[in-house]
């Protein structure tokens, strides 16, 4: 059979992932990539051994052997090319956030549908193997009744006031940042592994480091400078460093979350425990082979990631037998595998049921996203908004 080929837009830190993922599949190829200009595009078409380069992504969305565009851009650029890719015909993978606000990810969804091509978005924590399997635990009634759902999500990378990143920027990253960034990872596994959306939320928002100084070279955080030596300006930040949300699910039962950049030592901590009428279990990302039970009246228990312990439905998620670890890159894969394969079985998002996140998905984080903004604004509970008529 012949191999799905790809083109992928943006080539910074997670288009690079994207390849790799998808090369580990076998029957997918990633014959193209577009960058900002034409020496860019074939610089890095050269470092990552591909054959053809676009210096600008309309260019390559005319070729027609390409079935499926990736789209790594930053955030503020999102939509448009979204948009360009899905009348272009081409299935389509983003990274979120979908668009900068959701009126725009509502119009992504409603073209996508009319499109009838295969969409999907990046929310790579819930194709973690033991995600899969505490899924299925809970669907299948082993915890008992969801009560409470409580977690973080921390980082660290933005610890310092001499850390900067386009992110920092509304324009470029969207009018919320951690939210948007990390916080929407946190909402969509927790809803993924309750099986219930998040319908109201009551948020607080602070920006930590109001002011922070970015290089005049042009360095950003992670780079070599020297520091001591290096020249900055200061620039004015608004969007948020942090934010504690309490939410309210659908079936009525209530959580909490807390995200931050600013947290030592915290790389990319998410989290989250869910209290059951049964039992309790936690889950954390940094080490996602482990999943705890707790129990009232015996000994607690940790449940090592292992083919042989887990569920029907979750057996497909992990590839290796018990002790060999599969982590973050994994969980990638994953999703490139479950997108695919239903490309190549030539499914339909009208009438099949995906098993990874769609634009449905993406469009319900931002409208998440933006509940979470009016909360803090307004300071009151908002309900989550959902445009009715998409979802029928």
């Amino acid at each position: 059979m012949e191999k799905i080929k790809v083109g992928i837009i943006g080539t910074g830190f997670i288009g690079p992932t994207h390849i790799e993922a998808i090369r580990r599949l076998g029957f997918v190829e990633v014959v193209a990539l577009a960058e900002t200009s034409q020496e860019q595009a074939e610089t890095k078409a050269a470092e990552l051994v591909i054959p053809l380069a676009y210096g600008d992504y309309r260019e390559m969305l005319k070729n027609d052997e390409i079935h499926v565009v990736h789209n790594c851009t930053p955030n503020h650029v999102h939509f448009a090319i979204n948009k360009d890719i899905i009348l272009a015909g081409k299935h389509v993978i983003s990274e979120k956030p979908l668009a900068m606000n959701s009126e725009e990810s509502a119009e992504l969804l409603t073209l996508a549908k009319t499109k009838d091509v295969v969409h999907g978005v990046n929310f790579n924590y819930r194709q973690h193997a033991s995600v899969q399997n505490l899924r299925a635990m809970i669907s299948n009634g082993d915890l008992g009744k969801v009560n409470l759902v409580h977690g973080s999500y921390l980082q660290d990378w933005l610890l310092y006031e001499t850390d900067f990143n386009w992110r920092l920027a509304p324009e470029v990253g969207g009018e919320s940042r951690a939210i948007a960034d990390i916080g929407s990872h946190w909402c969509d596994t927790v809803q993924y592994v309750t099986g219930k959306k998040i319908v109201e939320v009551f948020a607080d928002l602070a920006t930590v480091i109001p002011v922070r100084k970015k290089a005049t070279s042009g360095s950003n955080t992670f780079s070599t400078v020297n520091h001591e030596e290096q020249e900055y300006e200061d620039v004015a930040i608004n969007t948020e460093d942090y934010a504690s949300v309490l939410v309210r699910f659908e079936n009525g039962s209530r959580g909490v979350f807390t995200v931050s950049q600013v947290s030592a030592g915290r790389k990319n901590r998410l989290s989250f425990e869910i209290d059951a009428s049964k039992s309790s279990v936690f889950w954390n990302q940094e080490e996602p082979e482990k999943l705890w039970i707790g129990h009232r009246d015996k000994p607690n228990e940790i449940l090592l990631a292992d083919p042989s312990l887990f569920s029907v439905e979750a057996k497909s998620a992990i590839h290796h037998p018990g002790g060999h670890n599969e982590g973050w890159p994994d969980a990638l894969k994953n999703m490139m595998l479950n997108f695919y394969t239903f490309v190549r079985e030539e499914k339909s998002l009208k009438t099949d049921k995906p098993n990874f996140a769609t634009f449905e998905d993406g469009h319900l984080s931002m409208c998440i996203t933006d509940a979470i903004l009016e909360s803090h604004q307004q300071q009151k509970w908002v309900k989550v908004k959902q445009e009715k008529e998409i979802y029928s």
